[in-house]
Order: structure tokens, then sequence, then C-alpha cells
């Protein structure tokens, strides 16, 4: 086993948070792609608990949870591009960020992307998505970064959806450029962010696995 390897999944957003934290500290890394409905039994043994993606196995011993393990990750190799804040009160803050994004994006995703709601429902889901990206909006302002001028944590958390945008837009029938005109603008910023660039699909390839998906389970 290499001494560091990522049970990974290249269309996962929680998977694409590892891969850019990876990235930016410059680690050298086995990935295992993982089919979620035929789970590896390295994957079933790495996290018994929820038995998902993305896990990072390190000399052996896995931790799970995407920013747990982006959080890891930038301790242990803690003398390379820092990604939380040296300030205790601004590491707390974006700890802040990053907890609410994982807590109020998930739903309407869920409810937008995943079931075969009526028009009005989708609509719902559509309408709450946005606000959560209002939000964000709120919280990044006028600055380049949510941690100021350097690409940081809230960033990593966060800028993986960018590449969902596309498919939230054709599915929920909204423009999150036209509603949230600095947000889409800081996700262009970030691409110019080598790790960014190198790690987050294309948008309509995506939308094509979405859609494949969503044929799958019957939703289409």
């Amino acid at each position: 086993m290499a001494q560091v390897k990522l049970l990974d999944l290249w269309v996962s957003a929680p998977a694409m948070r590892v891969r850019i934290a990876l990235a930016e500290k410059g680690i050298e890394y086995e990935t295992q792609e993982e089919d979620l409905r035929n789970k590896s039994p390295l994957l079933l043994e790495m996290n018994p608990v929820h038995k998902k993606i993305p896990v990072l196995i390190h000399n052996g011993k896995p931790i799970c949870e995407s920013m747990i393990i982006v959080e890891y990750i930038d301790e242990v190799w803690s003398d390379k591009s820092p990604l939380l804040p040296s300030d205790a009160h601004e590491r707390a803050r974006a700890r802040f960020w990053v907890d609410f994004i994982d807590k109020k994006i998930a739903d309407p995703i869920r409810r937008l992307v995943w079931t075969s709601s009526s028009t009005e429902n989708k609509e719902a889901a559509a309408n709450d998505l946005i606000e959560f990206f209002k939000v964000m909006e709120a919280e990044l302002g006028d600055k380049p970064y949510f941690e100021g001028e350097s690409f940081g944590f809230v960033d990593v958390a966060l800028v993986p959806f960018y590449s969902w945008f596309y498919t939230y837009e054709t599915l929920g029938n909204f423009s999150i450029a036209k509603e949230c005109p600095k947000l889409v603008a800081w996700g262009k910023k970030c691409l110019l962010t080598e790790s960014v660039s190198k790690t987050l699909p294309d948008p309509y390839k995506v939308y094509e696995v979405v859609l494949e998906y969503r044929k799958k389970l019957g939703l289409e």
C-alpha cells in the first residue's frame, strides 16, 4: 500500500476537496476510483461506519469525511501552503463556514438532482439552493477569496460544487450567474489556481454522468 492513498470518485465534490488539498501541498498519492454501487472491500474496511468516499489512507490508517481529511492534511503537512488561517479567531470563522456549507448544501442538492419531485418541489429546491449561494456570496463580499487575499480552507470546501453549477442550473432552470454574479466570478478566479484547475472536471461531463445516474434510478 502506498504511503498516501485516496479512495476516490472523480465526480464527487467531497472527493474533489481532498484532491485539491493534496495538490496544494504537493503530496504524491495513489488513487483508487470507487464504484459506489459495488463498493470495494478496502472501502468497506476503511470506512465501516458510513461506507462512503472519500477516504484518505495514510501509512495504513484511514481518515474519513472530506473536510476532516482536508484539516488532517493541513496539520500533517503544515510546512506547505497552509489552508487554515494562523489566527485562532479566523480559524474558528473558517470552520464555522465549512460547517454551514456541509449542513446547508446537501438537502437542496438532493431534492433538485436526485429526486423525481414535481415542478413545484423542484422550484422550491432550486430556491433553497439559490438562497444558500446568496448567503455564501454575502460572506465572500468583495474579497478575492473567503480567507481574504489567499485561497484557503473555505474555498476548498465550496469550489468543487462550482463544477456542478451547470447541472444545478439545467435541472433547476435558473442562472447562478444572474443570482450570484460575485460567487461565479470567485469560482472563475479559483480556477486560475492550479490545484483547482487540475481537479475540477468538465461541467458538461458532470451533467452527462448525472443524467446517466438519473436514468438508472428511474428519474428521467
